[in-house]
Parts: C-alpha cells; sequence; structure tokens
C-alpha cells in the first residue's frame, strides 16, 4: 500500500473542497482524511494502490468548481490502517 500527503493551498476552504475530495477518493479506493488547515490549506492525506493517489493528485490540482489551487506539496506518509476516507 502507498500513502501520501498533500498540502493543497489557494481558494480551498469554504468551497466543498473536503467534501469533494472525500467522494473522489473513496471512488478510487483510497483510505485517509481531508483536514482544513489553520493557514487556509487543505491537507490530504490518502493510502492505498499508487496509481490511484496519483489519479487523486491529478484531481487536487483541480478541485471542485468553485476551488482556485495554487500549489499543491507532495510527500511520502505512512497511513494509519483504517476503514474509508474521511472529512476531519
Amino acid at each position: 500500500m502507498a500513502g501520501a500527503r498533500f498540502h493543497v493551498s489557494g481558494v480551498v476552504q469554504g468551497v466543498f473542497f473536503r467534501a469533494s475530495t472525500q467522494a473522489r477518493a473513496r471512488e478510487l479506493g483510497l483510505t485517509g482524511w481531508a483536514k482544513n488547515l489553520a493557514d487556509g490549506r487543505v491537507e490530504v492525506v490518502a493510502g492505498g494502490d499508487a496509481a490511484a493517489i496519483d489519479e487523486l493528485e491529478r484531481w487536487l490540482q483541480r478541485g471542485p468548481p468553485g476551488a482556485r489551487v495554487d500549489a499543491i506539496e507532495r510527500e511520502p506518509f505512512d497511513v494509519p490502517a483504517g476503514d474509508g476516507f474521511a472529512r476531519l
């Protein structure tokens, strides 16, 4: 199982970014979470198939309608075992 943590910046809070990310991650069969950060970014942690994580990263570059993604930072991450994909 692969894992990655993304920090997404831009207009990514208040535009259903976490809910949309959760839906897309579930479609891709990933586990993890999406969480708003105090600095205005969204943290996305995803675990599962490496190709699915790459596909999620491509989706994160656009985000949902209403979002404006300025930058994405990606780093390897050991995702804790668990079920599903949560919004925190």
